[in-house]
């Protein structure tokens, strides 16, 4: 379950979210183009963000679908959402969902995206069978995540505690399998560019819930490395992204 600690971090995070994870127009209509070209919606679908943040994604699902449930256990989070009609906010986390704590605004779905989610859960496989259920027949489920190992300009301690936390994407690819639906994992990168200003901002921010595990001592630390390894005025890295499609036979 998404801790206490893992949900205050995100309402501290909730009015800096756009700034910190908005790299640029270009970045989100790449993810976005990404994320659509795999779910395929029709403009009759129903679907469902969960774990939304501020409806970065949500926006360009909702010019797709019928409809799109905003589901985020932050409820400051939540605040942030654009007004619009097709955008229907849901104080919820994937296990509320997945175990019926929360019982969703619609029979059932045809697109349910977790973008960055799954590495908060205790248990990815249960909640992806439980989330298979709210899907109707020839539904899609969307697991956008990073893989075990990425080229982020981190400093040494942040990179071995992310290498320990993450999910492996195969894994989860496998547990929709386990859950019944076909799965297809494909990868897919975008080239990042920072001044070392800015990146160093982020990072001070806590931009990655990850971070939230250093206190402010380690995290200044870190960022002076950061600041030893990138001497000059800028730092290039490419995003790589896992994007695990699993489909409702």
């Amino acid at each position: 379950m998404q801790s206490d600690v893992t949900r205050a971090h995100y309402d501290r995070l909730a009015d800096k979210y756009d700034e910190n994870w908005a790299y640029s127009p270009e970045f989100i209509q790449w993810m976005t183009a990404a994320i659509l070209n795999r779910l395929r919606l029709n403009q009759g679908d129903l679907a469902m963000d969960l774990g939304c943040g501020t409806g970065l994604y949500s926006r360009g699902l909702a010019e797709h679908a019928n409809a799109v449930v905003c589901a985020d256990p932050s409820p400051a989070m939540l605040e942030q959402l654009p007004a619009d009609e097709r955008l229907i906010p849901l104080h919820a986390g994937a296990e509320d969902l997945a175990e019926g704590r929360i019982t969703p605004p619609h029979d059932g779905y045809d697109a349910i995206l977790l973008k960055e989610v799954l590495h908060h859960v205790t248990d990815p496989p249960q909640v992806l069978t439980g989330l298979t259920r709210l899907l109707r027949p020839g539904g899609r489920i969307l697991v956008v995540m990073l893989p075990t190992t990425i080229d982020y300009p981190l400093f040494g301690a942040a990179l071995k505690l992310f290498q320990e936390r993450q999910p492996d994407p195969a894994s989860i690819a496998a547990a929709m399998e386990h859950s019944g639906l076909r799965a297809e994992l494909t990868y897919d990168e975008f080239p990042l560019a920072f001044t070392v200003e800015r990146y160093t901002r982020m990072v001070r921010n806590r931009y990655m819930s990850l971070l939230a595990s250093f206190d402010d001592a380690e995290l200044e630390a870190g960022i002076s490395e950061i600041h030893r390894k990138h001497p000059g005025p800028e730092i290039r890295f490419p995003d790589r992204f896992a994007f695990v499609l699993g489909v409702k036979g």
